[in-house]
């Protein structure tokens, strides 16, 4: 038996990608697949958003996309981070498209200028001339999931700046520009959160009639029963005020499942189970209403158990937990549905 199993719901994305089509009204969709597709398989993300009808694919690194290009030969693929000076030749042979953050536009290589907006992170402080390399112009959104007022400052802004570009392809809006502000849209979006059908804005992805991609499960490895006053895990930070049942489930900090998840709640066959103590590098423990038998499944991400709860009670975002996930065949056995 596997210490865990992460499913992963190409269908669930393919709806993500419809309903973000539909949002977009006739702009083109670019699925950010970076960081292995957030966790999820960027490989098996990529074909099903490009199938589905996403055109182009964009990703943080050169590395990143050329680890792509052999699977996606004809796919438009924008590296959106700044590119060093000797991963400009390979990008040139392998037809990557390059965003320019500053400096010179390198030749021979189809280029999109980034502004900043008001990220202030990489972008230029104001659009030079566009040489033919340039396809494209593009910004960045520092906060369309919390911030309205600041959000509209920037759609106008980067509009103002690009009024006379309006022959290259405009791109703006990430997951929250295109869900809560159409005027964002322009000709093309780069999404990345919601396509996983996590909410960018922390809550209930339903809202926007987004279905969770990933699911997360194990089981129970251990039960047992801990009298008044014993304790389990490290530092004894959870000691029983009276017996208790617990089940430890072999997931730990080493598979994505940060310390700081302690208290958080997983479901133990139909059950809700608070986590208890300290979360180790491999293991967790739940505290039990009852005694369950060793092998009673838990869902750590899945139906009644949302990775946007997991994210609150950790005082982060979905997407730090979700590329957090380790995916290898020593720790967890992935499995692909619906490709």
């Amino acid at each position: 038996m596997h210490r865990s199993e992460l499913t992963v719901d190409l269908g669930a994305l393919r709806h993500n990608v419809r309903v973000l089509l539909r949002a977009l009204a006739g702009a083109e969709l670019w699925a950010v697949v970076k960081a292995d597709g957030y966790g999820h398989g960027a490989r098996d993300v990529a074909a099903a958003a490009l199938a589905e009808g996403a055109s182009a694919l964009c990703v943080a690194t050169v590395a990143e996309a050329l680890a792509l290009r052999g699977s996606f030969r004809e796919a438009r693929i924008l590296v959106m981070g700044p590119a060093a000076s000797v991963e400009v030749a390979p990008a040139r042979t392998a037809g990557l498209e390059l965003a320019v953050v500053d400096g010179a536009v390198p030749e021979g290589v189809r280029v999109h200028l980034k502004l900043d907006t008001g990220m202030g992170r990489w972008g230029l402080g104001e659009l030079p001339a566009s040489p033919a390399e340039v396809v494209g112009v593009m910004s960045h959104l520092a906060s369309a999931d919390c911030d309205p007022a600041f959000t509209d400052l920037q759609v106008a802004r980067f509009r103002e700046a690009t009024a006379r570009l309006s022959h290259l392809t405009r791109h703006l809006a990430n997951s929250a520009g295109v869900l809560r502000f159409p005027a964002a849209r322009l000709d093309a979006a780069r999404c990345g959160i919601a396509l996983y059908g996590l909410s960018p804005f922390g809550g209930d992805a339903r809202a926007d009639d987004l279905r969770p991609v990933l699911g997360w499960r194990s089981h129970l490895a251990l039960v047992k029963r801990l009298e008044r006053g014993e304790s389990t895990g490290y530092g004894r930070r959870f000691v029983a005020d009276a017996p208790e049942w617990i089940g430890i489930v072999p997931v730990g900090y080493a598979d994505g499942f940060r310390r700081d998840l302690t208290g958080t709640s997983v479901r133990v066959g139909e059950e809700l189970c608070p986590v208890v103590g300290t979360v180790s590098m491999d293991a967790f423990a739940v505290r039990l209403e009852r005694k369950l038998d060793a092998g009673t499944p838990v869902t750590i991400v899945g139906e009644g158990v949302p990775l946007e709860r997991h994210a609150a009670h950790a005082g982060t975002i979905a997407y730090e937990l979700a590329t957090g996930i380790q995916s290898s065949p020593a720790r967890a056995r992935r499995v692909v549905r619906g490709a």
